[in-house]
């Protein structure tokens, strides 16, 4: 089984990890769940976490050939146009953002040349496709329940499986956004476990188990079967469903969610500017 590298960088203001994949016998690579920072209070975005992954790129002669995102993320702002700017490579995600687009194209009452047909990607995968960076071959998963749209991307012995799981003492993603579903993110959670026993799972996020342990986002799959506490060690599914509904049901609303579904769905670009020259996010009334 191939072993890419993996290096990872962490963004504490979102919790959020994202990675840059390299090939073990070349220097072309990927970027998966990027971050573009962005100030609620001030409505300014910048770069500084976009700029790390970018230096490390440079730095190591690396080719990017694919900016991937695992799902239209609701805590974070993608940082995909700016690295492609700089890096090249495509961007993607899985077919299902279309369905993500519908829904939010409503909520947001975006403008009528907004098309949730995921056009603003360079390319939609669907369950089961492959895809090489360099010599490397990754297979895509679809594992929605978060989302519709989440994919994890099994390159080698690694597995990128966005929001889908934690870390074995954190359980699982919540399931409440609209198009989530527990029973489908059960079913996809399984999907994962089912992988070899050493495959390496790189999470999208992790949150120190509300302080009581380091930041950590890589366990393996064993771990993840043995121990996660929500879907490990032979939990029931409808015991699950029970608890992430009755769970959910007490999470507010991720802090940049309004923000970031609106540029996510867009494959990361700001709105288009009005009259003006200015750029503007919406914020819906009681519409989650």
């Amino acid at each position: 089984m191939q072993q890419p590298t993996v290096i990872s960088f962490f963004d504490e203001a979102t919790f959020t990890a994202s990675y840059i994949v390299q090939d073990p016998d070349s220097n072309k690579a990927a970027i998966i769940d990027s971050v573009l920072d962005f100030d609620p209070k001030s409505g300014r975005t910048n770069t500084e976490s976009a700029d790390e992954i970018i230096a490390h790129v440079k730095k190591h002669g690396l080719e990017v050939e694919w900016i991937l995102e695992t799902h239209a993320h609701a805590d974070h702002l993608t940082a995909a146009p700016y690295l492609k700017k700089n890096l090249g490579g495509k961007t993607a995600i899985g077919e299902h953002i279309k369905d993500v687009q519908t829904i939010f194209r409503d909520v947001f009452n975006l403008e009528k040349s907004f098309l949730p047909d995921g056009s603003q990607f360079d390319h939609l995968f669907n369950d089961a496709d492959t895809f090489m960076i360099g010599g490397l071959k990754v297979l895509v998963m679809h594992t929605p329940g978060h989302t519709p749209a989440c994919i994890s991307y099994i390159a080698g012995d690694a597995a990128f499986v966005g929001d889908t799981l934690f870390m074995p003492d954190a359980g699982t993603a919540r399931a409440d956004f609209p198009g989530g579903d527990a029973h489908t993110l059960f079913q996809s959670t399984q999907k994962i476990l089912a992988l070899p026993d050493e495959t390496r799972i790189f999470l999208c996020h992790d949150y120190g188990a509300d302080g009581k342990r380091e930041i950590a986002y890589t366990t393996t799959v064993k771990a993840e079967r043995e121990a996660n506490i929500h879907v490990g060690a032979g939990k029931d599914e409808a015991a699950y469903i029970k608890m992430r509904e009755a769970r959910d049901a007490t999470l507010g609303m991720p802090n940049l969610i309004l923000p970031s579904i609106q540029v996510n769905i867009r494959a990361g670009e700001l709105p288009p500017a009005e009259d003006n020259g200015v750029r503007y996010m919406k914020l819906p009334i009681d519409a989650l």
